[in-house]
């Protein structure tokens, strides 16, 4: 079993911080591209930012100069450092990972929503 845990998330004022962690663990093998998406009530799920294993980065417009996304490969983690929040950013969350488990089968994992909320 691949559990992915989450971290972060809260209630912010708009232009505030926040960091957002997400954690692969059990019968993990090997971790590849991790990443964060978000949804809004109303909305459909949306990237927010990847992360390859070797440290590439892709970011959607919306989290362009103010989110930096990060991983520490030796503790399968990925973060989402987010910087200047706007009352747009409140949404739920979500931690994704390619992971291939101990028995070498690839799956896609989601962590559990972590709430977002930005005041104005």
């Amino acid at each position: 079993q691949v559990q992915l845990v989450v971290s972060g998330g809260g209630l912010v004022q708009a232009g505030g911080s926040l960091r957002l962690s997400c954690a692969a663990s059990g019968s993990v093998f090997s971790v590849g591209v991790m990443g964060w998406y978000r949804q809004a009530p109303g909305k459909q799920r949306e990237l927010v930012a990847t992360i390859t294993s070797s440290g590439t980065t892709n970011y959607a417009e919306c989290a362009k100069g103010r989110f930096t996304i990060s991983r520490d490969n030796g503790k399968n983690t990925v973060y989402l450092q987010m910087n200047d929040l706007k009352p747009e950013d409140t949404a739920v969350y979500y931690c994704h990972a390619a992971v291939v488990s101990t028995s070498r089968i690839f799956n896609n994992y989601w962590g559990q929503g972590t709430q977002v909320t930005v005041s104005s």
